[in-house]
């Protein structure tokens, strides 16, 4: 294998504490040395100046369809929207037709991964059978197989008894349970927040305090069986501050925040525009900025972005009928780096820690660090890259963005996967 040396850049490495501008050196799908003026006269040499080097990005939340339901998304078109963002790591969620909810599914859908993927893709197991919330999935065996979390996302389980159950089953694996927080029973069919917007376009509301009595009941849930909680895509205030307190008194409970629902607010909401509708839906500008202020003090613990392509026969229908969600591998850095970083909301740091380092260490992943020995997963970010989100040049199937026709500053412009550049200049080169 070829020798690649990323010349020049600033180097950002949370878990080293490093932030300085000087050499990353890969060999061999390794990283070799980092440090000041790095020769290697074999090496193939990348000008990474006046841009940013960080580990691999990672995102722990995606749908990537498989199986099933390869109309939306499946392995190879997704991880090239992954490699496109500048991703390495991702994880796929199983509310896929079968449900992921057995080993032999997890080992199938490894070695599919192994044969098409050109990122990593990890595979989350559900927590019940054909994800209904009334009887235990293969956890156990699951994890043996190399499921790496567990989730029943898309749905809630109502069952206190059941997931206390799952809880306790999982305390010796040490594996965590990704919760979708929002009480069925409050939100029905509701299409967007519940509030003054939801009201004036007569939409049927998604009241928030649905997502609070669940993120309370399954935080005491995983304090009682000393469980790990992870609590997926939190969107309320006061959800972040339940988290915040538990936190506080030493429960193991996590929590993500997606680029959406960090940026983004219910006013935005267009009746003509489907790609706003997502679930938990965007809420109002008083919880944006609590779940911004979670980010940065460390409440919540990583940036991910709930990918959720549709097909377009779906998305172009009226609101209320329409799926929730939409593609934002391709979208995450550009937005985050934009809205976030650029506004002096985030500090730049802060925002690869949340990317690479923090989903890496909360689900026991050999990645998100440039160690020297480690595994050679490196994203390459130019900063300053003006450019304009063109749904016509995704690399997922799925088209419908709120974020298409805007101009973000900041963009990969180059991953490397196990030492190879599977991604330049936001063109898929494998």
């Amino acid at each position: 294998m070829s020798a690649l040396l990323l010349k020049g850049g600033r180097v950002i490495d949370p878990a080293a504490k490093l932030n300085q501008v000087c050499d990353v050196l890969i060999e061999d799908g390794i990283i070799q040395k980092v440090g000041l003026d790095i020769r290697a006269d074999q090496a193939e040499v990348y000008d990474a100046s006046d841009k940013i080097v960080v580990p691999g990005l990672i995102d722990m939340h995606t749908h990537l369809r498989e199986p099933g339901q390869e109309a939306k998304e499946d392995f190879a078109s997704g991880s090239r929207a992954g490699a496109a963002g500048g991703y390495t790591t991702v994880a796929t969620m199983p509310n896929t037709s079968p449900v992921v909810d057995t080993a032999a599914l997890v080992t199938s859908l490894q070695k599919r991964a192994e044969d098409v993927a050109i990122i990593h893709i990890h595979i989350i197991g559900a927590v019940t059978k054909n994800q209904e919330g009334k009887e235990l999935a293969e956890l156990g065996d699951m994890v043996a197989a190399g499921a790496v979390a567990f989730s029943d996302d898309g749905h809630f389980d109502p069952s206190a008894k059941v997931l206390l159950s799952a809880y306790d089953y999982l305390v010796p694996f040490n594996k965590a349970i990704i919760n979708h927080e929002e009480d069925t029973s409050l939100v029905e069919d509701g299409a967007m927040n519940e509030g003054h917007r939801s009201a004036m376009l007569g939409f049927k509301g998604r009241p928030i305090v649905a997502e609070d009595i669940a993120v309370a009941r399954d935080i005491m849930l995983a304090e009682y069986a000393g469980a790990h909680v992870h609590v997926a895509h939190i969107s309320s205030g006061r959800a972040v501050e339940l988290v915040r307190e538990a936190k506080k008194r030493g429960v193991h409970v996590t929590a993500e925040a997606t680029p959406h629902h960090l940026t983004m607010t219910d006013a935005l909401v267009d009746p003509a525009d489907s790609s706003t509708k997502v679930n938990p839906p965007l809420r109002t500008a008083k919880d944006v900025n609590a779940v911004v202020a979670g980010l940065c003090d460390g409440t919540i613990d990583m940036i991910a972005t709930d990918h959720s392509p549709h097909a377009a026969e779906e998305k172009d229908r009226e609101y209320i009928y329409a799926p929730s969600g939409f593609p934002g591998l391709e979208t995450a850095i550009g937005v985050l780096m934009t809205d976030l970083v650029h506004t002096g909301k985030l500090p730049l740091e802060t925002l690869i820690e949340r990317m690479t380092y923090a989903p890496a260490r909360v689900f026991q992943l050999n990645a998100g660090t440039l160690r020297e020995g480690g595994p050679a997963d490196v994203t390459v970010i130019d900063p300053n890259l003006v450019w304009t989100v063109d749904e016509k040049k995704f690399y997922t199937r799925g088209s419908h963005s709120p974020f298409v026709g805007r101009e973000l500053t900041g963009k990969a412009v180059l991953t490397v996967v196990d030492g190879q550049v599977v991604m330049k200049d936001g063109v898929i080169i494998v």
